[in-house]
C-alpha cells in the first residue's frame, strides 16, 4: 500500500511538472530593430502611444471614427462575444462548486375502499403527505484540478475574444481613416479635373477663334477638342467613385447610404512629424491580433491537461437534507428530518483509446495555435516594416512628384506663350497641358499613400483601440 501511494504521488508531480512547463509562453526570436527603422535614437517611444484623436486632427474625421466605435456592426458583434465568452466562463467556473437546490412536494390522495386492499371503516381515506429537501447534485471533488484547468481555458478564452475586440477597434479606426483620406483624394482629383477642364475649354475657344480668322488649322481644334473630352471623361469617374467611398464609410459608421461631411482637404491634413516604431519586443504586448493568439494557445495548453486527467479517479458526492412526514402537521418535528450522504469513484479501466485520442486531438490543436502564434508575430513584424518602408519610399516620391508639377506648370505656361507667338506648334503646348494634368493626379495620389503609410504604420504597430 505504501508503495502504491508513492507510485501515485511521482505520477502527480510528473503531471504538475508537465502542466507548469506547458503553459510558458513560447520563446520567439524578435529582431533587434525593424527592417526599414530609420530612426537614429530608439527608446521605447512609438506611435502607437497615440491616442486615435491625437494623431488624426481632422474633426470631421474624428466624429466618424466616433460614430464606427459606437456603431459599427462588426464591433457591435466582437462585444457580442465577448459577452458569451464571459457566461462560458461563469458556466464552466460553477462546476467548481457545490450546486444545492431545494426541493418540495405535497401530495393529497384518497384510497378506495373497495380496492385489493381494503381499508378498515375507522381509517381515513384522505391521506396528506410531503417532504422538503435540500439536495447536494453530484458534486466532484477537484483533486487532480481537472475542472481548475478547464475554468482557465475558459478565462484564457475570454480574454482571446477581448483582444479580438481590440483588434477590430484598430482596424476599424484604421479602415475609416484610410477610406476618409482616399475621400479627399478623390475630391482633390475631381477637383483638379474641373479646373483643368475650364481651363481646356477656354483654350478650345481661344483655338476656335483663331481658326475662324484663319490663323489655326481645323486640326488644332480638334486636338484642343480631344484635351476637353479627355478631362470629361475623367469626372464622371471621380464622381462615382466618391459616392461609393461614402456608402462605404456610411457603412462603417452604422449608417444608411448618405453624404459624408468634410473637414481639411488632402493637402492641408496634419501627421506628426516623426514616426517612431519602438523596440519590436514591444509589439508581443502591444498588437492585440498577437495577445488573442498567445490567450488562445493558453487555452488549448489548458485543455490538454484536462484531457490528460482523464486518465485520474473521479470522487464525486450526492446528499440530501431535510424533513418527510404523512402527515402535513407534524412535517417539521425532529422525528422527521431524514438525509443521506453518498460518494462515488470511477476509475477509467478501458475506454478503447478514447482517452489517448483526446489527449493526441487536444496536443493537435495545441501545435496547430503554435504555428498560429509564431505565424501572427512574423506577420507582425512584416507589417511594421512595410509600412516603414512605405512611409519613407512614399515621401521621396511625392517630393519628386511636386518637383515635376513645379516644372510641367512652367513648360505648359511657357508652351502656349510660344503658340500664341507663333514659335511653337499647339502640338508642344497640348502635350505639356495633357502630362501637368496626369502628373497633378499623380501627386494627389502620392499625398494621399503617404497619409496612407501612417495610417498603416499606426495599425500595424497596434495603435488604436486605446
Amino acid at each position: 500500500m505504501k508503495r502504491l501511494l508513492i507510485a501515485v504521488l511521482c505520477v502527480c508531480l510528473t503531471w504538475i511538472q508537465v502542466a507548469a512547463q506547458s503553459g510558458r509562453q513560447p520563446q520567439v526570436q524578435t529582431p533587434p530593430i525593424y527592417r526599414g527603422d530609420t530612426a537614429t535614437q530608439r527608446d521605447r517611444q512609438t506611435l502607437a502611444d497615440l491616442k486615435w484623436f491625437e494623431l488624426f486632427k481632422d474633426e470631421k474625421l474624428q466624429q466618424l471614427i466616433n460614430d464606427a466605435l459606437t456603431n459599427n456592426y462588426d464591433l457591435r458583434q466582437a462585444v457580442a462575444n465577448i459577452d458569451a465568452a464571459r457566461a462560458s466562463l461563469g458556466i464552466t467556473r460553477s462546476e467548481q462548486f457545490p450546486q444545492i437546490i431545494a426541493s418540495g412536494d405535497v401530495i393529497n390522495q384518497r384510497q378506495s375502499r373497495s380496492s385489493a386492499f381494503d381499508i378498515p371503516e375507522p381509517v381515513k381515506r384522505d391521506r396528506s403527505f410531503g417532504s422538503v429537501l435540500l439536495n447536494l447534485l453530484t458534486f466532484e471533488l477537484d483533486i487532480w484540478g481537472r475542472l481548475r484547468k478547464q475554468t482557465a481555458a475558459a478565462r484564457a478564452d475570454l480574454l482571446a475574444t477581448e483582444e479580438a475586440r481590440r483588434f477590430v477597434t484598430t482596424s476599424l479606426v484604421s479602415d475609416v481613416a484610410t477610406a476618409y483620406f482616399s475621400l479627399r483624394e478623390f475630391d482633390y482629383e475631381l477637383e483638379i479635373s474641373r479646373r483643368t477642364l475650364a481651363s481646356r475649354q477656354e483654350s478650345l475657344r481661344l483655338i476656335q477663334l483663331r481658326q475662324q480668322r484663319g490663323v489655326a488649322t481645323m486640326l488644332d481644334v480638334r486636338q484642343a477638342e480631344e484635351l476637353v473630352y479627355n478631362a470629361t471623361e475623367v469626372i464622371p469617374a471621380l464622381e462615382q467613385s466618391i459616392q461609393q467611398t461614402e456608402n462605404f464609410l456610411s457603412y462603417l459608421t452604422g449608417r444608411n447610404p448618405s453624404a459624408i461631411e468634410r473637414g481639411a482637404s488632402l493637402t492641408e491634413q496634419q501627421m506628426p512629424p516623426a514616426v517612431p516604431a519602438g523596440l519590436p519586443s514591444d509589439l508581443l504586448e502591444r498588437r492585440p491580433d498577437i495577445r488573442a493568439a498567445e490567450n488562445s494557445l493558453i487555452a488549448a495548453n489548458a485543455r490538454i491537461e484536462v484531457a490528460k486527467k482523464e486518465y485520474f479517479p473521479r470522487i464525486s458526492l450526492t446528499s440530501f437534507l431535510g424533513y418527510e412526514s404523512g402527515q402535513l402537521t407534524s412535517l417539521f418535528s425532529g422525528s422527521r428530518n431524514v438525509w443521506s450522504l453518498a460518494g462515488q469513484v470511477t476509475q477509467p479501466i478501458f475506454t478503447a483509446g478514447r482517452i489517448k485520442s483526446n489527449v493526441r486531438f487536444t496536443q493537435a490543436q495545441r501545435d496547430f495555435l503554435l504555428i498560429d502564434y509564431q505565424k501572427t508575430i512574423q506577420a507582425a513584424f512584416r507589417d511594421v516594416s512595410d509600412s516603414l518602408i512605405a512611409y519613407q519610399k512614399v515621401q521621396e516620391v511625392r517630393a519628386q512628384r511636386a518637383l515635376l508639377v513645379e516644372t510641367l506648370r512652367d513648360r505648359s505656361r511657357l508652351s502656349y506663350l510660344r503658340y500664341t507667338g507663333g514659335v511653337a506648334t499647339l502640338l508642344e503646348a497640348l502635350d505639356a497641358d495633357r502630362e501637368l494634368f496626369e502628373a497633378e493626379r499623380s501627386l494627389a495620389l502620392a499625398r494621399r499613400d503617404e497619409l496612407l503609410s501612417v495610417v498603416q504604420l499606426y495599425k500595424a504597430l497596434g495603435g488604436g483601440w486605446q
